[in-house]
Protein backbone atom coordinates (compact mmCIF):
# COMPACT_ATOMS: atom_id res chain seq x y z
CA UNK A 1 0.00 0.00 0.00
CA UNK A 2 1.24 3.71 -0.06
CA UNK A 3 2.79 3.86 3.07
CA UNK A 4 3.39 8.15 2.48
CA UNK A 5 -0.67 8.17 3.65
CA UNK A 6 0.33 7.71 6.74
CA UNK A 7 3.73 9.41 6.95
CA UNK A 8 5.33 6.30 8.05
CA UNK A 9 9.11 6.69 8.84
CA UNK A 10 11.47 5.96 6.41
CA UNK A 11 9.48 4.73 3.94
CA UNK A 12 7.17 5.95 0.87
CA UNK A 13 6.43 3.74 -1.42
CA UNK A 14 2.96 2.74 -4.00
CA UNK A 15 2.86 -1.18 -4.98
CA UNK A 16 -0.49 -2.76 -7.14
CA UNK A 17 -2.91 -1.44 -5.05
CA UNK A 18 -2.05 2.51 -5.13
CA UNK A 19 -2.02 1.89 -9.07
CA UNK A 20 -5.39 -0.25 -9.09
CA UNK A 21 -6.58 2.60 -6.71
CA UNK A 22 -5.80 5.01 -8.73
CA UNK A 23 -7.55 3.51 -11.81
CA UNK A 24 -10.78 3.12 -10.01
CA UNK A 25 -10.85 6.56 -9.45
CA UNK A 26 -10.26 7.92 -12.77
CA UNK A 27 -12.88 5.47 -13.88
CA UNK A 28 -15.21 6.92 -11.55
CA UNK A 29 -14.26 10.49 -12.34
CA UNK A 30 -14.33 9.96 -16.56
CA UNK A 31 -17.91 8.15 -15.28
CA UNK A 32 -19.68 11.09 -13.23
CA UNK A 33 -17.79 13.86 -15.05
CA UNK A 34 -18.93 12.84 -18.36
CA UNK A 35 -21.65 15.19 -19.70
CA UNK A 36 -19.23 18.13 -18.08
CA UNK A 37 -16.45 16.62 -21.12
CA UNK A 38 -19.22 16.13 -23.91
CA UNK A 39 -20.29 19.88 -22.75
CA UNK A 40 -16.62 21.28 -23.25
CA UNK A 41 -15.64 19.13 -26.00
CA UNK A 42 -19.22 20.08 -27.99
CA UNK A 43 -17.82 23.83 -27.59
CA UNK A 44 -14.48 23.54 -29.63
CA UNK A 45 -13.97 20.04 -30.68
CA UNK A 46 -16.31 17.36 -31.85
CA UNK A 47 -18.17 16.10 -28.58
CA UNK A 48 -16.88 12.84 -27.76
CA UNK A 49 -14.47 13.15 -25.42
CA UNK A 50 -16.22 12.81 -22.84
CA UNK A 51 -18.10 8.85 -24.27
CA UNK A 52 -14.33 8.10 -25.51
CA UNK A 53 -12.62 8.70 -21.70
CA UNK A 54 -15.81 7.36 -19.34
CA UNK A 55 -16.06 4.06 -22.19
CA UNK A 56 -12.08 3.66 -21.77
CA UNK A 57 -11.37 3.87 -18.20
CA UNK A 58 -14.49 1.47 -17.75
CA UNK A 59 -12.94 -1.02 -20.10
CA UNK A 60 -9.51 -0.02 -17.93
CA UNK A 61 -11.57 -1.03 -14.67
CA UNK A 62 -12.81 -4.35 -15.93
CA UNK A 63 -9.61 -5.65 -17.54
CA UNK A 64 -7.92 -4.99 -14.31
CA UNK A 65 -10.71 -6.08 -11.85
CA UNK A 66 -10.76 -9.51 -13.71
CA UNK A 67 -11.08 -12.23 -11.17
CA UNK A 68 -7.96 -14.29 -13.34
CA UNK A 69 -6.02 -11.37 -12.96
CA UNK A 70 -3.49 -11.59 -9.90
CA UNK A 71 -1.90 -8.86 -8.16
CA UNK A 72 1.27 -7.41 -9.84
CA UNK A 73 3.49 -4.70 -9.89
CA UNK A 74 2.24 -1.04 -10.36
CA UNK A 75 4.47 -1.09 -13.65
CA UNK A 76 2.80 -4.18 -15.49
CA UNK A 77 -0.81 -2.60 -13.83
CA UNK A 78 -0.23 0.77 -15.84
CA UNK A 79 1.12 -0.77 -18.78
CA UNK A 80 -1.96 -3.27 -18.80
CA UNK A 81 -4.48 0.16 -18.39
CA UNK A 82 -2.34 1.99 -21.23
CA UNK A 83 -3.01 -1.39 -23.42
CA UNK A 84 -6.81 -1.27 -22.86
CA UNK A 85 -7.14 2.73 -23.28
CA UNK A 86 -4.97 1.95 -27.18
CA UNK A 87 -7.50 -0.36 -28.27
CA UNK A 88 -10.60 0.81 -26.73
CA UNK A 89 -10.27 4.48 -27.42
CA UNK A 90 -10.64 6.27 -30.62
CA UNK A 91 -9.58 9.50 -31.78
CA UNK A 92 -6.83 10.91 -30.41
CA UNK A 93 -7.49 10.58 -26.63
CA UNK A 94 -6.72 6.67 -27.25
CA UNK A 95 -3.16 6.79 -28.32
CA UNK A 96 -2.18 9.52 -26.01
CA UNK A 97 -3.77 8.31 -22.51
CA UNK A 98 -3.07 4.74 -23.89
CA UNK A 99 0.41 5.97 -24.70
CA UNK A 100 1.16 8.20 -21.61
CA UNK A 101 -0.18 5.10 -19.10
CA UNK A 102 2.00 2.57 -20.73
CA UNK A 103 5.12 4.95 -21.25
CA UNK A 104 4.88 5.68 -16.54
CA UNK A 105 4.04 1.39 -16.55
CA UNK A 106 7.09 1.16 -18.40
CA UNK A 107 9.52 3.07 -16.87
CA UNK A 108 8.50 2.11 -13.56
CA UNK A 109 9.18 -1.40 -14.37
CA UNK A 110 8.65 -4.75 -12.67
CA UNK A 111 9.73 -3.46 -9.10
CA UNK A 112 6.73 -5.06 -6.70
CA UNK A 113 7.14 -1.05 -4.96
CA UNK A 114 8.76 1.94 -6.20
CA UNK A 115 9.39 5.42 -4.37
CA UNK A 116 8.28 8.77 -5.10
CA UNK A 117 11.27 10.04 -6.89
CA UNK A 118 11.05 6.86 -9.45
CA UNK A 119 7.53 7.70 -10.20
CA UNK A 120 8.23 11.40 -10.61
CA UNK A 121 11.02 10.01 -13.53
CA UNK A 122 7.70 7.90 -14.91
CA UNK A 123 5.70 10.83 -14.58
CA UNK A 124 8.58 12.90 -16.71
CA UNK A 125 8.74 10.07 -19.09
CA UNK A 126 5.23 9.82 -19.80
CA UNK A 127 5.07 13.74 -20.52
CA UNK A 128 7.57 13.17 -22.82
CA UNK A 129 5.48 10.67 -24.88
CA UNK A 130 2.88 13.06 -25.08
CA UNK A 131 4.59 15.73 -26.53
CA UNK A 132 5.79 13.20 -28.76
CA UNK A 133 2.54 12.17 -30.21
CA UNK A 134 0.34 15.04 -29.50
CA UNK A 135 3.11 17.63 -30.79
CA UNK A 136 1.80 20.29 -28.37
CA UNK A 137 3.97 22.51 -25.99
CA UNK A 138 2.30 24.53 -23.20
CA UNK A 139 0.13 27.46 -24.23
CA UNK A 140 -1.09 25.22 -27.18
CA UNK A 141 -4.75 24.45 -25.35
CA UNK A 142 -4.68 20.96 -24.69
CA UNK A 143 -4.24 18.63 -22.23
CA UNK A 144 -0.24 19.20 -22.14
CA UNK A 145 -1.34 22.55 -20.13
CA UNK A 146 -2.52 20.75 -17.48
CA UNK A 147 -0.27 17.79 -17.54
CA UNK A 148 2.98 19.31 -18.05
CA UNK A 149 2.42 21.58 -14.91
CA UNK A 150 1.31 18.55 -12.77
CA UNK A 151 4.82 16.44 -13.56
CA UNK A 152 6.48 19.28 -13.18
CA UNK A 153 4.86 19.70 -9.65
CA UNK A 154 5.37 16.51 -8.52
CA UNK A 155 8.81 15.91 -9.58
CA UNK A 156 9.89 19.85 -7.68
CA UNK A 157 7.75 18.15 -4.72
CA UNK A 158 9.46 14.88 -5.18
CA UNK A 159 12.77 16.34 -5.38
CA UNK A 160 12.69 18.47 -2.25
CA UNK A 161 12.06 15.21 0.01
CA UNK A 162 8.35 15.57 -0.24
CA UNK A 163 6.08 12.41 0.56
CA UNK A 164 4.09 10.70 -2.13
CA UNK A 165 1.06 12.29 -0.93
CA UNK A 166 2.51 15.84 -0.62
CA UNK A 167 3.70 15.37 -4.52
CA UNK A 168 0.49 13.96 -5.58
CA UNK A 169 -1.61 16.90 -4.14
CA UNK A 170 1.15 19.49 -5.73
CA UNK A 171 0.37 17.79 -8.68
CA UNK A 172 -3.44 18.39 -8.13
CA UNK A 173 -3.33 21.62 -7.57
CA UNK A 174 -0.73 22.37 -10.16
CA UNK A 175 -3.26 20.58 -13.09
CA UNK A 176 -6.25 22.02 -12.34
CA UNK A 177 -4.39 25.50 -12.23
CA UNK A 178 -3.50 24.80 -15.54
CA UNK A 179 -6.65 23.57 -16.58
CA UNK A 180 -8.34 26.65 -15.50
CA UNK A 181 -5.83 28.45 -17.87
CA UNK A 182 -6.87 27.06 -21.06
CA UNK A 183 -9.90 29.33 -20.83
CA UNK A 184 -7.74 32.25 -22.35
CA UNK A 185 -5.58 30.66 -25.13
CA UNK A 186 -6.34 29.72 -28.41
CA UNK A 187 -6.09 26.86 -29.69
CA UNK A 188 -3.44 25.92 -31.68
CA UNK A 189 -3.48 22.40 -31.87
CA UNK A 190 -6.13 19.67 -32.78
CA UNK A 191 -9.64 20.16 -34.03
CA UNK A 192 -10.07 23.37 -32.12
CA UNK A 193 -7.04 24.92 -33.79
CA UNK A 194 -9.30 25.61 -36.81
CA UNK A 195 -11.65 27.93 -35.10
CA UNK A 196 -9.14 30.30 -34.65
CA UNK A 197 -10.38 33.12 -31.91
CA UNK A 198 -13.30 31.09 -31.34
CA UNK A 199 -11.56 28.68 -28.90
CA UNK A 200 -10.98 31.85 -26.54
CA UNK A 201 -13.22 32.07 -23.53
CA UNK A 202 -13.57 27.88 -23.40
CA UNK A 203 -12.06 25.38 -21.36
CA UNK A 204 -9.87 22.82 -22.98
CA UNK A 205 -11.78 18.99 -22.57
CA UNK A 206 -8.08 17.55 -22.75
CA UNK A 207 -7.05 19.33 -19.91
CA UNK A 208 -10.42 18.86 -18.04
CA UNK A 209 -9.81 15.00 -18.13
CA UNK A 210 -6.31 15.20 -17.30
CA UNK A 211 -7.07 17.74 -14.03
CA UNK A 212 -9.78 14.15 -13.01
CA UNK A 213 -6.78 11.73 -13.59
CA UNK A 214 -4.14 13.99 -11.22
CA UNK A 215 -7.02 14.47 -8.26
CA UNK A 216 -7.25 10.32 -8.54
CA UNK A 217 -4.02 10.47 -7.95
CA UNK A 218 -3.96 12.91 -5.04
CA UNK A 219 -7.13 11.05 -3.47
CA UNK A 220 -5.29 7.46 -4.11
CA UNK A 221 -2.67 8.61 -2.21
CA UNK A 222 -5.05 9.71 0.64
CA UNK A 223 -4.71 14.00 -0.49
CA UNK A 224 -8.23 14.74 -1.29
CA UNK A 225 -9.29 17.69 -2.84
CA UNK A 226 -12.67 19.84 -2.82
CA UNK A 227 -14.70 18.47 -5.65
CA UNK A 228 -15.12 20.11 -9.13
CA UNK A 229 -17.90 20.79 -11.16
Amino acid sequence: MLLGRADAPGRDVADHSVALDWLRRVSTAMHHHQDHLIRLDSAIGDGDHGANMARGFAAVRVTLDAPSRPPTSPGATLVAAGKTLLSVVGGASGPLYGGAFRTLGEALGTAPEVNTLRFAAGLTASLATLQRLGAAVPGDKTMIDAYSPAVSAFRAAAESGAGFRASARAAARAAEDGMHATVPLQARKGRAAYLGLRSIGHQDPGATSTCYVFRALAEAAGAPAAPLP
